[in-house]
């Protein structure tokens, strides 16, 4: 059984992530933390990780699911304990990155913008036809969609798309947020990047390839937040033995 420290256990995902472990014997959810305390959860919560009073040997790992400030709090905590920890929390900035690298030389880290398993699996084919389509004169654009509450824009899931793909291209594009100050043709060297927000649309990602006459798009639809629960579970089970490094979703999908 994997014993996880819940931090952000009330929010939207934390709420689905504590309902998938009430049934489940493989994770047991021994603690939560959050600013907003409720009196409905199957374990206790505290405020703050300060408080927090259980012993490292009731945790194996922290999942986090909070906000990009707390994450420097979460990481110093973790580091203090030798816990292991998932962040999944995005919006992060380049300070809070550089803390998550230089963290990950004294504990286990799994990280991923985006912890669908799908999502992860569509990276893997866009940076594949990447390579096949761009030598063919085919254009880049990334569309993602989510709810009226998200606060961050473009999404991390689109920014990380991009850079796998920057990345298969040897970073010869750069990423194109806002055409609507520059009246020129499009940059054949760019990839577009486009944020749609509205409802509760929990989130979708396409990319599409657009050549001459034909135009190829890989989509990903999520239709609950379970997705990224089950994903973060199944990071946390992979995370628990780990030695201190960073590891994020093409290690899991290796393994």
């Amino acid at each position: 059984m994997t014993k996880i420290l819940m931090h952000g256990c009330n929010g939207k995902i934390g709420q689905v992530l504590s309902k998938l472990t009430d049934n489940n014997p493989d994770f047991k959810i021994v603690a939560g933390v959050d600013v907003n305390l409720s009196p409905f959860n199957n374990y206790p919560v505290f405020s703050s990780l300060k408080d927090c009073n259980k012993d490292n040997k009731d945790i194996d790992v922290i999942i986090d699911f909070s906000t990009a400030n707390a994450v420097p709090f979460v990481l110093n905590f973790a580091k203090e304990r030798k816990i292991p920890v998932v962040i999944c929390t995005t919006g992060l900035d380049e300070d809070q990155m550089d803390l998550i690298n230089e963290t990950s030389k004294f504990i286990p880290i799994f990280f991923s913008s985006n912890m669908s398993l799908g999502v992860n699996l569509l990276v893997s084919l866009a940076t594949r036809a990447a390579e096949v389509l761009c030598d063919c004169g085919f254009d880049i654009e990334i569309v993602e969609k989510h709810h009226n509450q998200k606060i961050d824009a473009p999404s991390g899931t689109a920014l990380s798309i991009a850079n796998a793909i920057q990345d298969t291209l040897n970073n010869e594009f750069v990423l194109a947020f806002d055409r609507s100050k520059i009246r020129q043709a499009r940059n054949k060297k760019e990839i577009g990047v486009h944020a749609i927000r509205g409802g509760t649309i929990v989130g979708e990602h396409d990319i599409i390839f657009a050549g001459t006459d034909e135009v190829i798009t890989l989509s990903h639809t999520a239709t609950s937040k379970d997705v990224f629960a089950i994903g973060a579970l199944k990071a946390a089970k992979f995370i628990a033995k780990k030695s201190p490094s960073l590891y994020n979703m093409g290690h899991l999908l290796e393994k």
